[in-house]
């Protein structure tokens, strides 16, 4: 019985198999037995083979659990996906908060020494420092703190021209490709006389800003946006006073006020943009009246402050670049995927074992003979046999009705086959 048994094992299918004589390896150590378990987990999962056969749920009832949770984890990854989308759709959209940056101009005066180490007397002067930085930007002590000069794309200082004359009144610094970020600009001029100068700051508007045309901005009540906002306000604008053309919906009718903007009773709205760029300028620049103080009591270090509002890149939008960025949780959940994946696959294996030593404790003779059958029919398949080899054992099988045709049409083929044959070798005699 044992070795009836053993040879019935031999009998599993190919996948029980497969399963057991790699579970052999890998508990005897086989290097190769590993790299193809590793290559194995590898291959890509589909959901299904994470579902548990009604069979299994009806021998073990408490695997609803299980299957419930499958159902939570579905609906969960649905959820995710959709949010992870609608955040790769955010962050194509500019994100910005305005912050407070506090601007801090100091003047200091050096007044002339009687002697110095050459023997020449110095020159009395003054130096202009211009500074900032944001407010409330010291929550993080890690976080890399942002220089000044990353907020301005130009910085214009514009002294007395009566007191430096037209060649050296302007200071001037331009952001270029190359420019190295700065905490401050320094202004160092001889003097011993108050300077009045006018500090021009233009801001890096990302993305860029543009200051609209008087009548278009009280038309639209913006000053100063970006061009997609302004293109929505005029849209805004245009729906709301119903300006779409009833027929050719490609058309718009212009009002008294876009007439006198456009100059014209009608146009296109692929024409928007073209028309707007005249009606486009750059922004103004934030200009500071400051006096440089050297004369008097209040000579000496003078400092003033002054706020303004500037637009930094949301914090939200960097955590959100970080989430979508972030792999180690998607590891973790393929490694778990994976775990279920074998799991599922090792009950189904133990499944059809029980089946399989079920039918044979049922009836043991006939399991024997449906289990050879099925071999036979199997054996049959894999080597490509013809007809039935049991039965053409027995000489009973040759002398059924159909045998006396079958000898005929074997020997008329026979014929036929030769006869062929020797009409190809006159023709080439011939």
């Amino acid at each position: 019985m044992c070795c009836v048994f053993v040879a019935m094992q031999r009998g599993l299918s190919p996948a029980m198999q497969s399963a057991i004589e790699r579970k052999r390896a890998m508990q005897q150590g086989d290097p190769r037995a590993i790299q193809q378990q590793i290559n194995r987990n590898k291959k890509k999962r589909k959901v299904a083979d994470k579902i548990l056969s009604r069979r299994v749920k009806d021998l073990v009832p408490e695997s609803q659990a299980y299957m419930d949770l499958l159902a939570f984890e579905r609906k969960l990854d649905s959820t995710i996906m959709r949010k992870r989308l609608d955040i790769q759709e955010a962050l194509k959209r500019p994100m910005k908060q305005k912050r407070k940056l506090r601007i801090f101009i100091s003047n200091t005066f050096y007044p002339a020494k009687a002697e110095v180490e050459d023997g020449e007397e110095s020159v009395p002067s003054w130096e202009l420092r211009v500074e900032g930085r944001l407010l409330d930007d010291t929550s993080d002590q890690n976080k890399v703190k942002r220089k000044f000069s990353v907020f301005f794309k130009s910085l214009v200082i514009e002294l007395d021209k009566d007191l430096y004359g037209p060649d050296s009144h302007l200071v001037e610094w331009h952001r270029t490709a190359t420019t190295n970020e700065t905490d401050g600009f320094q202004v160092k001029r001889p003097g011993d006389k108050n300077v009045k100068c006018t500090i021009l700051l233009m801001l890096d508007y990302q993305p860029l800003q543009f200051k609209l045309d008087s009548r278009l901005a009280r038309l639209l009540g913006v000053h100063t946006q970006t061009r997609p906002v302004i293109i929505n306000s005029l849209w805004q604008y245009i729906k709301t006073h119903k300006l779409q053309d009833k027929h050719e919906r490609e058309y718009i009718n212009c009002d008294k006020y876009l007439q006198g903007i456009f100059q014209v009773n009608k146009m296109k709205f692929a024409e928007i943009p073209q028309r707007l760029h005249p009606l486009l300028m750059p922004p103004d620049p934030i200009v500071i009246n400051h006096t440089i103080v050297v004369e008097g009591q209040d000579a000496g270090k003078k400092t003033s402050c002054y706020d303004i509002e500037v637009e930094v890149d949301d914090t939200l939008k960097q955590q959100m670049n970080s989430f979508l960025l972030s792999t180690q949780s998607q590891q973790e959940i393929s490694s778990l995927d994976t775990k279920i994946h074998d799991t599922v696959e090792t009950i189904n294996q133990l499944k059809t074992n029980r089946e399989f030593l079920l039918q044979f404790a049922k009836s043991p003779q006939e399991f024997i003979n449906n289990w050879l059958v099925s071999q036979t029919r199997d054996l049959k398949v894999m080597t490509d046999v013809v007809g039935n080899p049991e039965e053409e054992r027995n000489s009973d099988y040759f002398f059924q009705p159909w045998s006396q045709e079958a000898v005929c049409r074997y020997f008329y083929s026979k014929v036929q086959q030769r006869r062929a044959e020797l009409e190809q070798i006159l023709t080439k005699a011939n």
